[in-house]
């Protein structure tokens, strides 16, 4: 494995002091950027809730154009515009047009998930001798946060100005019991952008009490272009050499399969639907891999690329597991933004599905005086 590029660590130096400042409003700036930077961050009022709460969306361009949409509604990647060989820009994530789509019931569209992403088998676990009973929405399980996730919540939100990048800073507090969870749950989601292309995430969570976390963004992609068709074509490798096996709920039962000989084998770039029609249960991909590499460190998980267009994208992630999922049951229809089965596909860092139900697996347990930090790197490319 290829150590990440030097020029990564003064990113990563500033994120973590970004993290220690203060919110004092819903819209804030920290800042710490020339004003002779090229790259610029813009906020506008983008809707309001039922509520009548306001919606911002952030938009952060870097100095060619290639710009990042966000808003606070959900701490939702709405679009990301990058270039293809000929320095053509296109947004390579779907999503909704309107903050409307976005206030419906959608199939989690650049979310960020929480309070567990993925699914909790039965909507249960234990914690230090007690049950804890969550929603089961999911197939008789818990999938991604229950009835009202992160994804379906306003953030706070402050914008972020470094030298070197610019971003947003969204903040949200679960309070204790919230979908069942114990613990009053303080997350913090980073998102910031750069002059290299580069979507960096990291999440941030603490406690007042033990609890289990797992945080993951859900955006789809097509390097095509969203809404340009089929994914099927596109070349991805993923940098493991094992995954988990699931029952029939898509939970998994504990054990590590290697990719070796099955569907699943992506250690070599190929096509995304070379073997898609091999696995008809699930109707695509819907499996969380094991990145290869310790956990905790940041390192390549996967690369995808488009051949038509020759964008290219890396995801670099300090998390242990990745859900590769092929948009299987996107339905063509105004919920999933006219988008349809395989017309994009996601690469979730997170921990491991079921987690608290599974002490082999890497603990999702968090604790008062600790805290939770998972980076997540999308580097954009051309591939010539």
């Amino acid at each position: 494995m290829i150590a990440p590029p030097p020029r990564w660590l003064a990113p990563v130096l500033s994120i973590l002091l970004v993290t220690c400042v203060g919110t004092a409003s819903v819209i804030g700036q920290e800042t710490k950027q020339p004003k002779e930077s090229t790259l610029q961050i813009t906020t506008t009022v983008w809707g309001k809730t039922p509520q009548g709460e306001e919606v911002h969306l952030f938009k952060l361009t870097s100095a060619d154009g290639a710009a990042v949409e966000l808003t606070d509604w959900g701490g939702t990647l709405v679009s990301v515009h990058v270039p293809d060989t000929q320095g053509k820009l296109a947004n390579v994530n779907l999503g909704f047009p309107a903050l409307e789509g976005y206030l419906q019931r959608h199939p989690f569209f650049g979310s960020t998930v929480g309070r567990f992403c993925n699914r909790i088998g039965l909507g249960k676990f234990s914690l230090d001798g007690r049950q804890y009973t969550l929603a089961t929405n999911n197939m008789g399980n818990h999938l991604h946060g229950g009835n009202v996730g992160f994804d379906a919540q306003l953030w706070r939100a402050t914008e972020v100005r470094l030298e070197d990048r610019v971003g947003v800073r969204l903040s949200l507090v679960s309070p204790d019991g919230d979908e069942g969870y114990p613990g009053r749950l303080e997350t913090t989601a980073l998102y910031t952008w750069n002059n290299d292309h580069e979507l960096t995430c990291t999440f941030i969570a603490t406690t007042d009490k033990p609890t289990v976390v797992n945080l993951t963004n859900h955006a789809y992609w097509n390097l095509a272009g969203a809404g340009s068709g089929k994914i099927l074509e596109h070349l991805l490798e993923v940098d493991a050499d094992q995954y988990l096996e699931v029952n029939e709920t898509l939970v998994p039962t504990g054990k590590f399969l290697d990719v070796a000989g099955t569907p699943l084998d992506f250690r070599k770039p190929r096509a995304i639907g070379e073997s898609i029609d091999q696995l008809p249960a699930t109707k695509g991909y819907d499996h969380c891999y094991c990145v290869r590499g310790p956990a905790g460190q940041l390192r390549r998980g996967a690369r995808a690329v488009d051949p038509r267009s020759g964008r290219a994208m890396e995801v670099w992630t300090t998390q242990p597991g990745m859900q590769l999922y092929t948009g299987n049951h996107l339905g063509g229809n105004a919920a999933s933004g006219g988008f349809g089965g395989h017309d994009g596909f996601c690469l979730e860092t997170q921990h491991y599905p079921d987690a608290p139900n599974r002490p082999e697996f890497p603990s999702t347990r968090l604790d008062v005086g600790r805290e939770l930090r998972e980076t997540t790197v999308y580097r954009f490319l051309v591939d010539r």
